[in-house]
């Protein structure tokens, strides 16, 4: 197995708006593979899509990051940083959609985008980042691996594919 190719890099809105098929195929394999980001599967090509540019429209209003990995040319994996706005939270970010393609799990790519979004973040002057995660699943697992402190669980916050509900934990970092 070989390790991510490139390093994860900060794309902008036309670069995003590039890779649109692979971030949508990317969002579905994440969703239909079983990784709660909010969505339940099977998620469409169109919700996908709809959501992909809404995320990038908000590239361009200085208030999402978003990072990806890729291997050949191709998008393994993404994160985003989505930069708190209100006038008390200049310093916070929040991880959202840490996703790697099912093909290249297990391969260093979500820790190199968790490494690569902290640096990010700092270089837009964030201090603080926080997220969420599905209480007993892999992510759990690695942010606790990338130094986040969890601050507590919240009990049925989601709804899981077998429309049970699922309890999330919340992590933050001082960076």
């Amino acid at each position: 197995m070989s390790t991510v190719e490139n390093k994860p890099e900060l794309l902008s809105k036309g670069e995003a708006s590039s890779m649109l098929p692979q971030l949508v195929s990317l969002l579905q394999d994440a969703v239909n593979g079983g990784s709660s980001v909010g969505f339940l599967p099977p998620v469409s090509a169109d919700t996908a899509e709809t959501y992909w540019r809404e995320a990038i429209d908000e590239l361009t209003q200085g208030n999402r990051l978003l990072l990806v990995a890729r291997d050949a040319g191709s998008v393994t994996g993404t994160v985003q940083l989505a930069l708190a706005g209100k006038q008390n939270a200049p310093h916070r970010a929040e991880v959202q959609k840490l996703l790697v393609h099912t093909r290249f799990r297990n391969r260093g790519i979500a820790r190199a985008l968790m490494n690569a979004a902290e640096v990010a973040a700092r270089d837009a002057g964030r201090t603080l980042l926080v997220l969420d995660t599905e209480q007993g699943s892999a992510a759990e697992q690695l942010y606790v691996k990338c130094g986040y402190t969890r601050a507590g669980v919240i009990p049925q916050f989601a709804l899981s594919a077998d429309g049970a509900l699922i309890t999330t934990v919340v992590f933050y970092k001082l960076i």
